[in-house]
């Protein structure tokens, strides 16, 4: 049973002594033996019972054979001398016949010892023939037993014999003892050819998928970890079609967080340094606020908002993938003055991909704005890439060019529709749309802006989804909790 045993021993597992067979191939090998045992051990009294019956069927026709001698005498009388031989060459005691409603005594000695226990054999059914044969076996010898049958040489309606049963015991004994040898070769036969039919076709399979599991969970990065299907279309080979699915997904994710881990790592080192970066230019900021340029004046607080976002961003940051995003700090947010500072911040402009929206300018949703911000700067920035790398592919295409957005309130939520009509998402993009690294719908893209965002849309106990998608545009809906009550009109 070597092949049974893992590359983990288990049986110390959970504290508990695992008892022999442990194997699959073990218990397997147990419960044939023990059903053709239990099969051999129903087989046996049957054969034994049919034995029993055909030698006192045997018994029952010696009968009627003697009764044709006594019949063939003349006057039908022979002397008692004469009746004990037949009755001994035939080996029966007695000899009865019922014709015409009457018992005739054809064959019987003087004196005659009464019977032990009767068979009729006109009406046994096969327990009872098999507890008589068990009966005979165990318990007979030195009994006299009283036959009944019907006839089958004489006329009359029944023939019955008296017969010692030492010689059926006897048979019976000889009979158990070869079914018994036979049964037993038979077993070993049967059993090993069981045994090795399902080794091969069951058990087998059966330790690859597993000994491909546990070197699987040892080394995800083996080669020989991983379990090839072997193309049999049964249950075996469905269960190694799909082990070979969940590792190769169990492959990538780890793949995924492995990278994401040497990111986070690498963001966490350079994270000190952006910050020190940024306070400088914080500073210089700060003496540019007292210059007396109207251009300065009119772009300076873009660029201060900007800083801040940057500093409180990298303070954040612990590791890659997973920012160690703050809780939200939700509170009602003019929604018209969030988009306006967004679209200004993704570049969207009149003289290249546009901004439109429907939203008043009293209405509110219910969220934290810095987190805000940065779900619709990435939104707005991946419109204008998309429509910007169409324009660029086909300058003579007569193609629009514009992001719109809208508000509409259902169930308690506030939804926030932005719509483009750029070229749409791409297949490969569609599939993985929120997955970092998988869901880049242009070449050198992360991957990252969207599962950022529904990461944020979704803390806020919202959700970000895509709408639809085409040649027509791409529509994606921010739902947020809540629905404020609108501002105040001047």
């Amino acid at each position: 049973m070597a092949d049974d045993a893992p590359l983990s021993d288990p049986a110390q597992r959970g504290g508990r002594r695992v008892l022999w067979p442990g194997g699959l191939s073990g218990r397997l090998l147990l419960a044939t033996l023990l059903v053709i045992v239990v099969a051999n051990a129903i087989i046996v009294p049957v054969l034994l019972a049919n034995r029993q019956r055909d030698w006192l069927s045997e018994k029952v026709a010696a009968g009627e054979l003697a009764s044709f001698v006594v019949s063939a005498a003349p006057e039908g009388k022979v002397s008692q001398q004469v009746k004990g031989q037949i009755l001994k060459s035939a080996g029966l005691v007695a000899v009865f016949v019922q014709a015409d409603g009457v018992m005739h005594q054809v064959l019987a000695p003087t004196k005659q010892r009464r019977a032990d226990y009767r068979i009729d054999l006109r009406e046994e059914d096969l327990f009872s023939q098999m507890s008589g044969a068990l009966d005979t076996l165990f318990g007979g010898g030195d009994r006299l037993v009283r036959v009944i049958d019907r006839p089958h040489y004489l006329t009359g309606e029944l023939v019955e014999i008296v017969v010692p049963d030492h010689a059926l015991q006897s048979i019976l004994v000889d009979n158990a003892r070869e079914l018994l040898l036979g049964a037993i070769l038979t077993s070993v036969m049967a059993g090993a050819l069981v045994y090795l039919f399902l080794t091969f076709f069951l058990i087998r399979p059966i330790q690859r998928i597993t000994r491909s599991m546990e070197r699987f969970r040892a080394d995800p990065a083996d080669p020989a970890a991983h379990l090839p299907p072997s193309g049999r279309h049964d249950e075996i080979g469905r269960a190694e079609v799909e082990l070979d699915r969940m590792q190769s997904d169990l492959s990538a994710a780890l793949a995924s967080r492995a990278r994401l881990a040497a990111l986070g790592e690498a963001v966490a080192k350079i994270n000190h340094e952006m910050r020190n970066m940024l306070t400088s230019a914080q500073l210089a900021s700060e003496r540019l606020a007292t210059s007396g340029d109207p251009v300065v004046a009119r772009t300076l607080p873009r660029l201060e908002r900007a800083l801040e976002r940057a500093v409180a961003l990298a303070a954040n940051v612990l590791a890659f993938g997973r920012s160690e995003e703050p809780p939200p700090a939700a509170r009602p947010v003019p929604l018209r003055a969030a988009l306006e500072t967004a679209a200004e911040d993704a570049q969207l402009s009149p003289e290249g991909v546009g901004f439109t929206t429907t939203v008043d300018e009293t209405a509110q949703v219910l969220a934290d704005p810095d987190q805000l911000h940065r779900i619709l700067v990435n939104l707005m920035r991946n419109a204008r890439e998309a429509i910007d790398g169409a324009r660029e592919a086909d300058p003579s295409a007569e193609r629009g060019g514009g992001v719109s957005a809208s508000l509409r309130v259902e169930d308690g939520q506030s939804i926030v529709r932005l719509a483009d009509d750029g070229p749409g998402l791409p297949e490969r993009a569609r599939a993985n749309l929120f997955q970092p690294f998988l869901g880049s719908a242009r070449r050198g893209g992360a991957g990252l802006g969207l599962a950022i965002s529904r990461e944020l849309a979704q803390a806020h106990g919202g959700d970000l989804v895509l709408v639809e998608t085409g040649p027509a545009g791409t529509v994606f809906d921010l739902r947020l909790p809540g629905a404020p009550d609108p501002l105040p009109k001047p």
